[in-house]
């Protein structure tokens, strides 16, 4: 039986570098432009993560866990072989890699992600779930326009962020995720099936909303990541093309978050009473404010 790393908060190997001064930090950093083109427009693309030993061993943890039985199974928050249910858009989405991974688990821990996540949630990080994208070569399926807080609205305040990471480079073609810039400044939206369909959501903007909906596409190299705040619009079209699309998702939320359900929070977790901090086995704390500041 696989060991839950759940239980682990820290790095387990030297797959990603190690912090060991505050100064190593700095290295880090985003930019005060890098900053301000994040607020302005929701969203902060091409932040190089990932070097080609992590890709290919994150590609190879994959691999593993995309097949059916797998070592572990049982600590999914979610899993979901193909949630469109149709063979010809497959979709394959997953929830709690990190329980079940070494590498998958290390990189909550990756110092070039948290810097930039401190900042731009203007303190200290803990970790809300990570999530497995994938495109298989010319029948993968669309994700629907979505705010990524309607599915979160079980903790308070909207204190979140989102690091989506390619495992493979991400274009037009091979359906890269898609963005509404400043749509992080609307209202939160009704939810739609994540995996069927990809236009739902325009039956509930209002008109000046549908005016601004100019969607930009997120090419990104392999190792790339975007940074998008919780309330921005993006999905992505089906991938047309001969090869895999491939991501890693990593959900953040500043730390003094509170619990707004007394249910539990992801399947399988432990509840957090309404009110309370989030935090313990599931949330782990992975950087102090200081990793941005």
């Amino acid at each position: 039986m696989a060991e839950d790393l759940s239980q682990r908060h820290g790095p387990i190997t030297d797959l990603f570098p190690r912090v060991v001064a505050d100064d190593d930090w700095q290295r880090y950093r985003l930019t005060d432009e890098q900053v301000a083109q994040f607020h302005r427009d929701g969203f902060l693309p091409k932040i190089r993560l990932l070097d080609e030993r992590q890709i290919e061993t994150l590609r190879a943890e994959l691999a593993d866990l995309v097949q059916a039985g797998q070592d572990g199974a049982d600590l999914w928050y979610e899993y979901h072989s193909n949630e469109s249910g149709d063979p010809s858009a497959v979709l394959f989405h997953a929830l709690g890699a990190w329980r079940i991974k070494p590498g998958l688990h290390d990189l909550l821990w990756h110092p070039a992600m948290l810097a930039p996540a401190s900042q731009l949630l203007d303190g200290a990080v803990r970790f809300w779930h990570d999530q497995l994208f994938c495109k298989p070569a010319h029948d993968g399926g669309v994700v629907a326009w979505h705010q990524d807080y309607s599915y979160w609205t079980r903790t308070r305040p909207l204190a979140h962020l989102t690091c989506w990471s390619g495992l493979d480079d991400a274009t037009t073609e091979n359906g890269c995720v898609q963005y509404v810039p400043g749509s992080h400044r609307w209202d939160l939206l009704p939810t739609t099936h994540l995996a069927k369909g990809l236009d739902a959501i325009r039956s509930v903007l209002d008109d000046q909303q549908r005016a601004a909906f100019k969607p930009v596409a997120c090419e990104l190299k392999a190792g790339e990541a975007v940074f998008h705040h919780p309330l921005m619009l993006h999905g992505s079209f089906e991938n047309r093309s001969p090869r895999p699309r491939r991501a890693v998702v990593i959900n953040f939320f500043r730390d003094g978050t509170l619990s707004d359900s007394d249910q539990p929070l992801l399947d399988g977790v432990n509840v957090i009473p309404r009110g309370e901090k989030m935090g313990g086995q599931f949330f782990p704390l992975l950087c102090g404010a200081d990793a941005g500041f």
